[in-house]
């Protein structure tokens, strides 16, 4: 069968076009066994034609009827056109030899600028360990859904500085991360934990992390106990050169942002720092910032305020008196909390300074450890209750991410940025029909709103043997079957991918946790392996990152 339409593209397309229409080609010829015959060799075929308009907003696309049964995708920039393509591939429907356009006309854009992810490349999680050329593809894959900012972490304290071979690897892995953005025009950014200390940090000048003094009433979460005091002599000096060292690292990426971070891991509860988010982290921020900008002119510096006022009380406020006047040196907000809440001061009193301010959704960790040990986690309905009252407060976000079992709830993200009033349930729908065909949207989308429902869970250990305690198994039987059923209605290609053996899985997992009482039986031990293989986990932290099988026991624990 040969296939209805053909494509054009613009003459002396520019690279960032150019890896556009090999993506769109790509995911064509997945979906329909071969890519799109060229318009120059099949000129009876109607025409799919990709063009720049530049009177479309620069993020902006259109999708606009042509000719006889033709159809032109335009983009405000490269980047608007991969937008448009996102679009057009959600609409479309698939088959061997055919792809067909859906029937969706008309302009849209984008209501946030900021429209970004966060992958968190440690502990051998997916994004450390996964095979470079399936991350690039993945960040592409992300873009079609609007996302326009891609961040990683250079996470040094395990690390005995720069030079540190393992820290060069890193380094490569994460510059490929970001060049992969860069090639389909995303912009990068790195995140930078302020007062952050290699692993041989000098012991004379690292940072207190003890409480019940300077009104620290909780330690610090997550500290390594090799951050650097800032307030120590010489401290300073050491924190901006090794700083200035890691962006110089990425200079033939080029950076557009940098997120500079108080908490997890990270701050100093000593009495010349403390509170750390009003006092010794603005101190080291300010300099850091300015330095960003010396080196990337055009750059722009998120702060942020994660877990203000969790260890100790008056960091909101000191930094509001702090921004009393608007910071040159800021440029965004990082604002959010972990679970089920929002920080209640920037609701009641505003965003300090006045600042555009960014979330930071959770989709990985929530309510389930090891993160995606199970399977998918899809969270629609809780991340629908957190975005109701915020819309209005933000201009973006960058969820955060641990790997590819929430990859649901990153495209719910992206869409909340685009257009914040799309309902969370439209966007599922698009998501399952672009993924797994228009003929399964109603009954997976019921099956995962009962994966969502009993996502709740612990492991419990019993004479040395893990079991899993479900806070709820209601209909996992009954969402089981509806997923083995669907199962054989998927096209093969479709059947095999990760996105749906993610979803697969968790059904059956629970299905066999609630009729075995939470015993992991050879059922659960064999979905168990196949999690691990697909996350790359052979070697991810036990406890949070590696799927809780009786191999993972071997692992080393947080």
């Amino acid at each position: 069968m040969e296939h209805t339409y053909s494509l054009a593209v613009p003459e002396a397309a520019d690279p960032v076009v150019s890896r556009i229409q090999a993506l769109l080609q790509r995911i064509i010829a997945q979906r329909c066994g071969t890519p799109l015959p060229s318009a120059q060799t099949a000129p009876g075929l109607a025409r799919l034609t990709l063009a720049l308009d530049r009177s479309l907003g620069a993020e902006s696309y259109a999708l606009r009827s042509s000719g006889a049964a033709g159809l032109d995708v335009a983009g405000g920039s490269p980047r608007g056109l991969l937008y448009g393509i996102g679009r057009l591939l959600r609409e479309a429907a698939y088959a061997p030899g055919y792809f067909t356009p859906g029937a969706w006309r008309g302009a849209s854009g984008p209501v946030m600028p900021l429209r970004g992810i966060y992958f968190a490349t440690h502990f051998h999680n997916w994004y450390h360990e996964a095979p470079v050329e399936e991350l690039e593809r993945y960040v592409e894959e992300l873009a079609l859904w609007g996302t326009n900012t891609v961040v990683v972490w250079f996470d040094q304290h395990h690390y005995n500085g720069l030079a540190d071979p393992a820290a060069q690897a890193m380094l490569v892995r994460l510059k490929a991360i970001l060049n992969a953005a860069k090639n389909i025009g995303l912009q990068v950014a790195i995140g930078i934990l302020a007062n952050e200390g290699y692993a041989n940090s000098p012991a004379a000048l690292r940072a207190d992390w003890t409480a019940g003094h300077n009104g620290y009433r909780r330690e610090p979460q997550g500290h390594y106990h090799v951050e650097i005091c800032p307030s120590q002599p010489g401290a300073m000096e050491l924190i901006l050169r090794e700083y200035e060292e890691k962006l110089r690292a990425f200079a033939e990426v080029g950076l557009d942002y940098i997120w500079l971070w108080p908490y997890d891991q990270g701050g100093c509860t000593c009495p010349r720092c403390a509170p750390w988010g009003a006092n010794g982290f603005l101190r080291l921020a300010e300099p850091q910032a300015r330095l960003f900008k010396q080196l990337y002119p055009a750059g722009k510096v998120i702060l942020s305020t994660w877990y203000f006022d969790h260890f100790t009380d008056g960091e909101w406020a000191g930094l509001e008196r702090a921004f009393a006047g608007r910071p040159d040196w800021c440029d965004y907000l990082l604002i959010d909390d972990y679970g089920d809440a929002f920080p209640t001061y920037p609701l009641e009193h505003g965003v300090p300074g006045g600042l555009p301010a960014v979330s930071f959704p959770e989709i990985s960790m929530y309510r389930c450890a090891p993160w995606g040990g199970w399977g998918a986690n899809p969270l629609p309905q809780h991340l629908q209750s957190l975005w109701n009252p915020l819309g209005h407060l933000l201009s973006g976000g960058f969820p955060y991410s641990e790997g590819i079992y929430e990859d649901i709830n990153k495209a719910v993200c992206a869409q909340y940025f685009w257009d914040p009033d799309q309902p969370t349930a439209q966007t599922v729908r698009q998501y399952l029909a672009y993924e797994f065909g228009a003929h399964v949207v109603t009954p997976l989308h019921q099956a995962m709103d009962t994966l969502e429902r009993n996502l709740p869970r612990h492991l419990a250990f019993e004479n040395g043997a893990a079991r899993t305690v479900l806070e709820h198994s209601e209909g996992a039987a009954e969402a089981w079957e509806t997923m083995r059923n669907l199962d054989k209605m998927l096209p093969a290609e479709r059947r095999a991918c990760w996105r749906w053996r993610v979803l697969f899985l968790r059904a059956q997992l629970d299905a066999e946790l609630a009729a075995s009482a939470g015993l992991h039986t050879p059922a659960c031990e064999a979905a168990f392996q196949e999690l691990t293989e697909l996350y790359y986990a052979q070697d991810a932290l036990r406890g949070w990152l590696a799927p809780p099988s009786a191999a993972a026991a071997a692992l080393p624990s947080a």
